[in-house]
């Protein structure tokens, strides 16, 4: 076997150790507590946003962009709350944070900048087909898109030297790199991901599409939201839109295409909705305020 007598790394350490190097931003467990709470006001959430100077631009920025098509001036956290609702600004505040835990990769390992330039993409595109399915919050569905590739992250965080070989290996044999994961740990990306987003207390409407992506048939809580994803991945992956780890194009699981229930032409039409905040978006997201 190819990775015979190698270290074995399990889940549990990968989380373990993923999750005391790297952690969320202090303030978004109190922004979490007090939406949770029957009394908070949009006062009390635009206050705990706002002591994020960087995040606060961020968010503006975002809802005043394409993606929500506001005719109006949104010039403060208040009214962004009031227009885009607390829990999808939550979930766009965590996309953010999540955006800037993760540091100092080597660019040998992943481009950062196509990284997310995919990432971001396939966040925009699971929400546009998230709307044209009139989903209700389709930010879960951006998020999801987002993070569906922070397992990826993880990795090369934390086992630099193993995820090269495994990229070595994927390329030497033709083989999708989520499998030459699964052979040389026991388990890929996809369930590292989710299992962090679990640790971090993220909602399973998140975690759970981040950890089937690959495989949306195994999603018994949320098989809709990973059925969005998994298509809007290989939708990325197909259309070039930056790179994760992945060199070869995954096989589109017939299933989660007839959940979601469109056509091709219905697809086209999606993706040319979709492309004109491609990059408004990730400059938004990734080149600060």
């Amino acid at each position: 076997m190819a990775f015979a007598d190698q270290p074995v790394y399990t889940l549990e350490w990968l989380v373990d150790r993923t999750s005391t190097v790297y952690s969320l931003p202090l303030f978004y467990d109190h922004l979490n507590e007090a939406i949770n709470h029957p009394r908070t006001s949009i006062d009390d959430i635009a206050k705990i946003i706002t002591e994020d100077q960087g995040l606060t631009a961020r968010l503006l920025r975002l809802a005043n962009s394409p993606m929500f098509g506001w005719f109006g001036k949104v010039d403060s956290i208040n009214k962004a709350v009031t227009i885009i609702g607390t829990q999808q600004l939550r979930d766009l505040a965590l996309a953010a944070s999540v955006m800037g835990v993760f540091t100092g990769i080597p660019p040998e390992l992943l481009d950062m900048t196509s990284f997310w330039r995919h990432s971001v993409a396939c966040g925009i595109i699971a929400r546009t087909l998230a709307t044209w399915r009139r989903e209700t919050n389709v930010e879960r569905f951006f998020v999801a898109g987002i993070l569906h590739d922070v397992g990826q992250l993880m990795m090369a965080t934390t086992i630099p030297p193993v995820v090269m070989e495994m990229i070595e290996q994927s390329r030497m044999n033709g083989q999708i790199y989520h499998v030459t994961e699964l052979e040389r740990l026991g388990f890929d990306h996809t369930t590292a991901g989710g299992a962090l987003l679990r640790s971090w207390k993220i909602p399973a409407n998140i975690a759970d599409p981040v950890e089937f992506h690959h495989r949306p048939g195994r999603a018994e809580q949320f098989p809709m939201e990973a059925a969005t994803v998994h298509l809007a991945d290989i939708i990325c992956q197909a259309m070039e839109y930056g790179q994760s780890g992945e060199w070869c194009l995954p096989v589109l699981d017939s299933a989660a295409w007839d959940r979601l229930g469109m056509s091709p032409h219905q697809l086209g039409t999606i993706i040319k909705q979709a492309e004109p905040q491609l990059e408004e978006t990730f400059s938004i997201l990734t080149e600060g305020p």
